[in-house]
């Protein structure tokens, strides 16, 4: 298989069993005026995501300055996302230095959250330090819910990628991710689409 071949993971699971989830998921690029395209309806009405404070040691400066707006604009990163043109995760990553943003992406939040695109450009310039957030296992209970599935199915999944891709692994860098929200008769499911492109291993 080709190294340009790519891999779609799709799991309808219940609300406590999640597929990992992560990195950035860009949709194309949007033109965007924040006074045109910005009304207050994009606001949440439901309890938006916060920054957990025992987490600050462990994050870039950025993090908390965006976190804060966020929580004064109650915006969800639904809203936020649509600004920016990204996915949702593809944004949150962006709250927890997890993704690289681009001078577009620190204009338009500087817009949406009224923070100081100077103040932005200084905290969101550089290059990210992923990985620094979480411990192994995690502790956090939805965290570890999706570390779960990998010890239930990572080998499930690895012996079917194999047979379909061959000796290889799926890239977390080439890759994108998003969250969507199934309801029926059932219940509410979460939908976890898993998308990363098949790196075969290299003979030398």
């Amino acid at each position: 298989m080709s190294s340009f071949s790519r891999l779609a993971l799709s799991a309808h699971l219940a609300p406590r069993a999640i597929v990992p989830a992560a990195s950035a998921f860009a949709r194309p690029s949007v033109a965007y005026t924040a006074s045109r395209h910005f009304h207050p309806t994009n606001m949440a009405s439901k309890p938006i995501a916060t920054l957990d404070a025992s987490l600050v040691p462990r994050l870039p400066p950025s993090s908390p300055t965006l976190f804060e707006a966020k929580k004064q604009k109650k915006l969800t990163f639904e809203a936020i996302a649509k600004e920016l043109g990204r996915e949702e995760v593809s944004t949150a990553a962006l709250f927890y230095g997890q993704a690289q943003a681009s001078p577009e992406d620190i204009q338009k939040l500087s817009a949406v959250l009224d923070i100081p695109a100077e103040k932005l450009e200084s905290q969101l310039s550089g290059y990210p330090d992923r990985g620094r957030t979480m411990d192994m296992p995690p502790k956090e209970p939805l965290i570890y819910r999706l570390y779960e599935i990998v010890q239930n199915y990572g080998y499930a999944y690895k012996a079917v990628l194999n047979e379909k891709f061959g000796d290889g692994i799926m890239s977390a860098i080439s890759f994108s991710t998003k969250v969507e929200k199934e309801t029926d008769e059932k219940g509410e499911w979460a939908v976890i689409t898993l998308r990363g492109k098949w790196l075969p291993y290299s003979r030398f």
